[in-house]
């Protein structure tokens, strides 16, 4: 058993974006927080070991690249949960994939190289588990920014991240990775090597130059292909073990008012509408709320329900009892 003790409480507050991009950045990171560059590779090793972690490095994304995104569900019985969640896993498409308490009780998302391929996958994961899925893709961002904080006390919330939202406008999303740039991807999406330089190790691995590899992790910030380089936090084994994915009924002509004014709250993290899939499914409004427990995060669903008023139509909450998978997009090879 492992404790998160302040030195690893340090490290998860403050290396969740803006991992640095140089010869030494653990060596630059560690400066900044007065540690030394082995004990701060060490922690990573350890936390990432025992599931305080998911994965540390770039985090990419599909849609800024031109690709296809999606939230999607299906409905499984108990006693083959675990047989469907292997299959879907299997699947490089899936980057997410969260058990939820509800009828539709496996929630995951599709990150796909191309629009095209979405529908395709969904098709794939339908005749490969004989289940219909639910697929409900983003049609409007309202908010996207999630970042944990762990205090001297031992709590945990969520925080604003330093950056407003991960996506950036104005990119040309035609624009496809060249081949050099899917090679940067595909040799960095499942993590950076814990080493003194692993921009280096990482380039050496590729045939090209330490600065060239440097150089193609810095466009895709720029043009939004990474989303941030960092610690993923595992948030459930952290404690934020209140993670409700709250959906709402609100009027059409409204949404995008609402959508913006619920996005501005401190404690919701993703903001999204959503198409309605009925009959099965009228919520056209996507709200991650967290908190330390189920009863916070109930309490604070309804918060925006009292400042909805006779706007809210209808809403539940959807809590994650499980996290399935959690990869981030994956380029095949």
């Amino acid at each position: 058993m492992i404790t998160i003790d302040a030195i690893s409480r340090s490290i998860i507050n403050n290396l969740q974006i803006g991992f640095p991009l140089n010869k030494h950045p653990f060596a630059d990171a560690a400066k900044k927080l007065d540690i030394s560059e082995s004990i701060l590779i060490t922690r990573l090793q350890t936390m990432l070991s025992h599931g305080f972690l998911t994965r540390f490095g770039p985090l990419f994304n599909a849609e800024q690249m031109g690709g296809g995104l999606t939230l999607a569900a299906i409905a499984v019985a108990e006693n083959e949960f675990d047989t469907v969640a292997e299959i879907i896993n299997a699947l490089p498409e899936v980057a997410h994939n969260y058990a939820r308490d509800h009828t539709l009780n496996m929630w995951f998302v599709l990150a796909c190289e191309t629009a095209d391929g979405i529908q395709a996958t969904v098709d794939k994961i339908e005749k490969l588990t004989g289940h219909k899925v639910v697929n409900l893709p983003k049609l409007e961002e309202y908010r996207l920014g999630f970042k944990l904080k762990l205090d001297d006390a031992g709590s945990i919330d969520t925080v604003p991240l330093e950056v407003s939202s991960y996506l950036k406008t104005g990119i040309d999303k035609t624009i496809e990775p060249t081949k050099e740039q899917r090679a940067v991807i595909t040799a960095t999406q499942e993590g950076l090597p814990l080493t003194q330089c692993p921009y280096e190790d990482v380039a050496n691995g590729l045939g090209i130059t330490e600065a060239q590899l440097i150089n193609h992790l810095t466009n895709m910030l720029e043009r939004g292909w990474i989303r941030r380089i960092g610690v993923v936090p595992n948030h459930i084994k952290l404690g934020l073990k209140g993670n409700g994915m709250s959906v709402w009924n609100l009027p059409d002509d409204k949404i995008k008012t609402l959508g913006e004014k619920i996005g501005s709250l401190g404690y919701v993290s993703h903001c999204y509408k959503r198409p309605r899939n009925l009959p099965q499914w009228e919520y056209n409004l996507f709200v991650m709320v967290h908190g330390s427990d189920r009863s916070i995060v109930s309490k604070r669903v309804g918060e925006i329900s009292k400042m909805l008023g006779d706007d809210d139509r209808g809403h539940e909450i959807l809590y994650s009892s499980k996290i399935l998978k959690k990869s981030g997009m994956r380029l095949k090879n």
